[in-house]
């Protein structure tokens, strides 16, 4: 089977358990029933027969179900669980990823993962031992859904739990929920009294309700101050009409802001974009007579959101009762900084129980030939074949089918050889009007040839060596397209249709002995078959086809002979014309007198030596000597040369010639006087060249204008291979200009990738770039987001002492401390605290950003370019946010939860197309 390029899939249909009903719990790779600590019954998938089973250890999980995963090969196809559902109820359906090293490559995974034809999310594992989870909510519309592994881009494709809950009644009802699913972005419970999450038997649907205790869950950081955790053991009333009832042990903690103010930040993830959030609150506090509760959800720039005042006692009617406003639709950014603040006329500080947040993911269709394909399937339920499971296109096509690339794709080619197929051709193939080709040989099929003429695109039809009996029916002179026909070796009776013989298909028809060639009623170049069978037809067909292509040639001179002319096209090897017409050519004793004999130094590196100079015009140059006898220098000076040649921007180093002679080879720039960037976060001179916050926000932002000058402004592009601090060097007025293009690659037009054999400074490496040698201009931007963080700390990138006990890495070092909201960790002491933290905030998560270890998760150079700005428009006081004295919070104790920078949502074209009226947002 494997020869034909079929894939073992499991149609899984699982009931809920008894005890819960509506619950699946797939422990994928698990080998027994059992009950968990929460009481929820797991089962193996043991009916999965494709993909293999792997234990794993990971310290401190002792759960059964993550003991284990089952994991499938690497390739172009999909592995699917298909579940029962009930159409028009709703459901959460949940999986789960714990790679643990099971296949000890330490190679993390990225694949996607799809309900039906729709992509859900992208799983990207960037640690070992750390669960992955994706949560979606859907309006079921069929029996069944099909969750769908595909498209592994590094790693293998695994799976650690599937799980389907049912949700009763009206939960989750919205108006979008037949166009959209809803993604699970967060979900979280606040002033929660331990670590653990509020589950099941908790929560009866058994959600997932995440401690605000763990800072790394969604990364919730930026708590105020005054923030203090309160509770209750009173019940709550949560069964409000039409809400989502969460549960009652969520409901009796809360926070309050005692200084009048809630401040958070949070990651969203999978926007920006489209979503539906809701709070979640219920008075649990004992308030005085003369006490008012009362505040206002702040989302900066979005002042209509901003307007409402809750007090929850009045909108609750009561106290220890439920009370959910929240917004249906409502565009979100990554970063969501909001606040709660209490209202002029309040007593009380603002009190938050609960949150919830999901993006919404549009709904596909799925292919436009499914319904015939799924009557095709029926007929032959217990093959193999049939069972991929999800749509048979979409997210990619079952191993038999090819589909085209439209939206809603249609199927263009159809593979069946050799599958057993018995029984008539099924008539559902001849409504596929996109077909392209069709392969039904060499099975066992009867009866006669149907009529294709509702496939006008058929090119190619093979139906040889089955048991096909009656005419050739003349339908298929119908189709305007067709190239070839095979029909040897079945029981065809008649004469062939006359227009099959004139218009030029391939016919190969031996083997039915009562089929005759027909009369032609032109003469034309045709091809014909009648004495050859199985391979040897084939073989003739492509003599014939060469005979009458060479009948259609003019003579050569040279009999075999093939002259080719190309388009000019210019390749620098080495300093020729297409390197050098920009560039000047120095003599030696020009740069001799200039340097005075090579007397200055200023700086050396794995190239050669750089001196001090000045030209007769009383220009300052810097002078780049190529290492003796260095091969690899010498290489790298002549790309160098030719790529300084060719480009110019304020903010690259400008290239002013070279000089080879006497066996030396020197590269000329201008001269920098501030030195490099690294001198000054951590050189000798830092006493005295230290520089603030804003400075270096604008060196950031001029070095990153030159990388995106070499991404965006070069054709073909231009990728550096070798950014960092040292590489950044520095004028008389502090401006940041980007140096040495010794290792820079040209990208390839319409490659995703340039493969490369690795080069670069350790500590800026990207490690994708790294594990697969395949560079693209997202590794430049891996090696930018360590200098960010460079910039917050004044810690060079990779050291042995100052990063703690087995971390030499700053990306590792500066990941703790900002997803656990500790940014006063990381900052530089030699900032001394002259710097507003929200700018010190936008920055470090962008770093986080361009430090993802797929370069697809990776922001594009332009976008972090953006996100400086804004930092420096925070420094400036340009966009700063207050509501009034009684809201004022300390600039350094508020961080960035009021800047409106934050809620950029970007470009329109990363938002969901979604009607007009359901971007005005709609609360309830």
């Amino acid at each position: 089977m494997g020869s034909r390029f079929f894939i073992f899939f499991i149609f899984l249909l699982i009931n809920g358990s008894k005890a819960q009903p509506g619950f699946v719990s797939l422990d994928c790779g698990g080998k027994d029933n059992f009950t968990d600590e929460l009481g929820i019954e797991w089962t193996p998938d043991n009916q999965m027969i494709s993909g293999d089973i792997a234990n794993i250890s990971v310290a401190n999980e002792t759960r059964t179900q993550y003991m284990a995963l089952r994991y499938f090969p690497a390739d172009n196809r999909k592995y699917c669980y298909t579940l029962n559902v009930i159409p028009r109820n709703r459901y959460l359906v949940r999986a789960t990823f714990l790679y643990g090293n099971f296949d000890e490559n330490n190679v993390y995974p990225k694949f996607d993962i799809s309900l039906g034809a729709t992509h859900w999310a992208t799983i990207v594992i960037s640690d070992a031992n750390t669960m992955e989870y994706q949560e979606l909510i859907f309006l079921a519309k069929e029996p069944s859904v099909s969750v769908c592994l595909s498209n592994a881009t590094t790693g293998q494709l695994f799976i650690s739990t599937l799980e389907l809950r049912h949700f009763n009644g009206s939960i989750y009802l919205t108006d979008y929920e037949n166009e959209f699913f809803m993604s699970v972005s967060a979900r979280i419970n606040f002033g929660a009294q331990s670590d653990d999450p509020v589950r099941y038997p908790d929560d009866p649907f058994d959600r997932i309700w995440a401690s605000d205790t763990i800072k790394k869950a969604n990364y919730l950081v930026d708590v105020a101050a005054g923030t203090e955790r309160v509770s209750t053991k009173m019940p709550i009333d949560v069964n409000t009409v039409n809400g989502e009832m969460p549960p009652q042990k969520a409901m009796q903690t809360a926070v309050v802001g005692r200084n009048g103010s809630l401040t958070y930040r949070l990651n969203l993830d999978g926007f920006p974009g489209f979503g539906w959030a809701f709070t979640y609150f219920a008075e649990i506090e004992d308030l005085d007579p003369s006490d008012a509760r009362k505040f206002r959800l702040v989302l900066p720039g979005a002042p209509d959101i901003s307007k409402p005042v809750v007090n929850i006692q009045e909108n609750a009617h009561g106290k220890y009762r439920l009370y959910e406003p929240g917004y249906f639709n409502l565009s979100l950014p990554f970063v969501l900084s909001f606040r709660f603040g209490k209202t002029s006329d309040s007593t009380m500080g603002p009190l938050l129980n609960a949150m919830e947040i999901n993006r919404y993911v549009k709904r596909t269709d799925g292919s436009l030939d499914g319904p015939f394909i799924s009557s095709l399937i029926s007929h032959y339920s217990s093959a193999n074949w049939t069972n991929e499971g999800g749509d048979p296109c979409l997210p990619v096509p079952w191993s038999w089918i090819r589909c085209d690339s439209d939206i809603r794709p249609r199927i263009t080619s159809i593979k069946l050889s050799g599958q057993n197929l018995t029984g008539n051709i099924p008539l559902e193939l001849t409504k596929l009007s996109g077909l392209v080709e069709l392969w039904l040989d060499g099975n066992s099929l009867t009866g006669p040839i149907p009529d294709f003429s509702g496939c006008p695109n058929l090119q190619i039809i093979h139906l040889e060596n089955n048991q096909l009996s009656g005419q050739l029916p003349s339908t298929l002179e119908d189709l305007a397209n067709l190239k070839e026909l095979y029909v040897q070796n079945n029981m065809l009776t008649g004469s062939v249709p006359s227009a099959l013989l004139d218009n030029g298909v391939i016919l190969n028809y031996t083997g039915n002995i009562n089929l005759r060639k027909g009369e032609s009623n032109r003469s034309r170049k045709k091809i014909i078959i009648g004495s050859s069978v199985g391979a040897s037809a084939l073989l003739l067909a492509t003599i014939a086809s060469c005979i009458l292509l060479q009948k259609g040639k003019k003579s050569s001179p040279k009999q075999g002979h093939i002259e080719m002319k190309l388009p000019p096209q210019r390749f620098v090897s080495s300093l020729g014309d297409a390197a050098t017409e920009a560039a000047h050519c120095f003599t030696l004793a020009e740069l001799e007198e200039a340097t005075k004999n090579f007397e200055k130094k200023v700086g050396s590196g794995g190239f050669g030596v750089v001196y001090y100079g000045k030209l007769k015009d009383e220009k300052e140059i810097a002078v780049k000597v190529l290492t003796n006898n260095s091969f690899q220098g010498k290489r790298e000076f002549s790309n160098e040369v030719a790529l300084l040649s060719r480009i110019h921007h304020r903010n690259l180093v400008q290239f002013l010639g070279f000089c080879q002679e006497d066996g030396k080879s020197i590269l000329v720039y201008e001269f920098m006087h501030m030195g490099t960037l690294k001198e000054h976060l951590y050189g000798p001179q830092i006493p005295d060249r230290s520089i603030n916050w804003i400075r270096r926000l604008e060196i950031a932002e001029d070095a990153a204008k030159g990388i995106e000058y070499l991404h965006t402004g070069c054709v073909p592009s231009i990728i550096h291979r070798d950014v960092k601090t040292s590489n950044i060097l520095l004028d008389k007025n502090m401006r940041a200009k980007v140096s040495d293009f010794g290792l820079s690659k040209l990208a390839v037009d319409g490659a995703s990738h340039v493969s490369s054999i690795v080069r670069g400074t350790v500590g800026y490496l990207d490690p994708e770039y790294y594990i697969s040698q395949q560079l693209t201009d997202k590794s430049d931007v891996y090696s930018f987001g360590v200098i960010l963080l460079e910039l917050i700390s004044g810690q060079e990138a990779i050291s042995n002492e100052k990063f703690g006990v087995n971390c030499r890495n700053i990306v590792q070092w500066a990941k703790l401390h900002i997803e656990s909201g500790d940014i006063q960790g990381i900052i530089d002491p030699a900032l001394h605290n002259d710097y507003d933290i929200q700018s010190i905030w936008k920055i470090a998560e962008k770093a986080l950003m361009c430090v993802q270890p797929h370069g697809s998760m990776r922001p594009s150079i332009s976008e972090v370019i953006k996100e400086i700005q804004d930092a420096i428009a925070i420094e400036r006081g340009a966009e700063a946010v207050r509501e009034g004295s009684s809201d004022d919070i300390s600039r350094h104790s508020m961080h960035s939860s009021l800047h409106a920078g934050s809620m950029d949502l970007g470009a329109s074209d990363h938002y969901l197309s979604i009607d007009e009226s359901i971007t005005r947002p709609t609360a309830r």
